[in-house]
């Protein structure tokens, strides 16, 4: 019997590695002989350099960088076997868990980011695949690009400060100091968020808030991805305000697409083809796959319907260990899932569930092994 444990984390409880350990020893305990394949997952939120490596081998790379803040920050991203191939996750630099309290979304800048990319490509990548999930900054990814080589200054020609609050002194860019190396590195944006650059379902008005940013602040971000994207737009000939996934990050991707030559991706599409997830398919009995939270939602690109739409069409059941079940969740099973159960054995909050949250997830996995151990004999 073989069986692929295919799955992504449990925010702020479980990693994607966590899991797969706890259900293969759960496995083995009532199947012995299974061969278990590994394969976590991650869509473009935070583990995903750990899980590129896990499924894919090679080193993981630290150095200090500029933090959203611009207090010095220690972050690390992933250089894939082929030494050509980095995974980047933009939190490691630039992300909610660095910012300052109370947050302070107006002076926050993407600039550390820029900084692992610098790095990445200076040791030889020509390939980038950056997560951009748990971010903190909404600076339309000008401080990225203030440190790959662009410059964006005021009407007297001055460099203004790479946040939301100096841009609005902004007038021009200057794309003449982009290294050469960049023009010969692929980009690739891994994000399951849709939602455009600016307006009401823009990145100020849906996520502003999560960022720290009051009612005021969220109309001066959104006029200043307006404006941005408008100057880019006289720059470049690329009008990008309206595109889907330009609002994930507080608009990282609208200089990447821009000068660039970026390709926004799902996330999860991207984890699996790297991961060669339809070769480790090959004779498998089942997948167990999981996340903190199966919902309607889930539908638009997370990690579970993305593998079940993959195993669907290679005839694999999947079964979805999940922290909790919402709205609409039983839409997941028109799309390949065989079979969903809840880690919760009880209706509590998330702060009372995260405490038992491995033991919960381990409970449930041996339990449906021991049942399914009793339905072969």
């Amino acid at each position: 019997m073989k069986i692929v444990i295919a799955p992504d984390s449990f925010k702020g409880t479980i990693s994607s590695m966590e899991f797969c350990a706890i259900v293969e020893q759960s496995i083995l305990k009532s199947l012995p002989d299974t061969q278990v394949v590994r394969i976590p997952i991650a869509d473009g939120g935070e583990g995903m350099v750990d899980a590129y490596l896990q499924s894919n081998g090679g080193d993981k790379v630290s150095l200090e960088v500029t933090g959203p803040n611009f207090a010095k920050v220690c972050a690390s991203y992933g250089i894939l076997p082929d030494q050509t191939t980095a995974v980047i996750e933009m939190a490691e630099a630039s992300g909610l868990m660095l910012a300052s309290q109370p947050m302070d979304p107006m002076n926050a800048t993407s600039y550390g980011t820029g900084e692992l990319i610098m790095d990445a490509v200076n040791r030889g990548c020509r390939k980038v695949i950056l997560g951009i999930g748990g971010s903190a900054t909404m600076d339309g990814g000008a401080g990225m690009a203030g440190a790959m080589g662009i410059r964006f200054m005021d009407k007297d020609g001055k460099e203004v400060p790479l946040t939301p609050r100096g841009l609005e002194s902004l007038s021009s860019i200057d794309a003449n100091g982009i290294p050469n190396e960049l023009g010969e590195t692929e980009f690739l944006i891994a994000s399951d968020v849709q939602n455009v650059l600016c307006g009401e379902h823009g990145a100020a008005n849906v996520f502003g808030k999560q960022k720290g940013a009051d009612g005021g602040q969220i109309v001066q971000i959104d006029h200043v991805l307006g404006k941005l994207a408008h100057i880019i737009c006289e720059k470049t000939g690329n009008d990008l305000a309206q595109v889907l996934g330009t609002g994930a990050a507080g608009g990282l991707a609208l200089p990447l697409l821009a000068f660039f030559g970026a390709q926004l991706e799902s996330g999860i599409d991207l984890m699996l083809d790297t991961a060669g997830f339809e070769q480790k398919l090959e004779g498998a009995d089942m997948v167990i796959t999981g996340e903190g939270m199966l919902d309607g939602q889930s539908l638009k690109g997370k990690a579970v319907i993305g593998i079940a739409r993959r195993a669907k069409k290679c005839g694999v059941p999947v079964v979805a260990f999940v922290g909790d079940i919402g709205k609409s969740y039983e839409r997941a099973y028109g799309e390949g899932v065989t079979a969903i159960f809840s880690t919760n054995k009880a209706a509590v909050p998330f702060e009372v569930a995260r405490l038992s949250s491995r033991e919960d997830l381990r409970l449930l996995a041996e339990s449906l092994f021991a049942f399914y151990k009793i339905g072969r004999n």
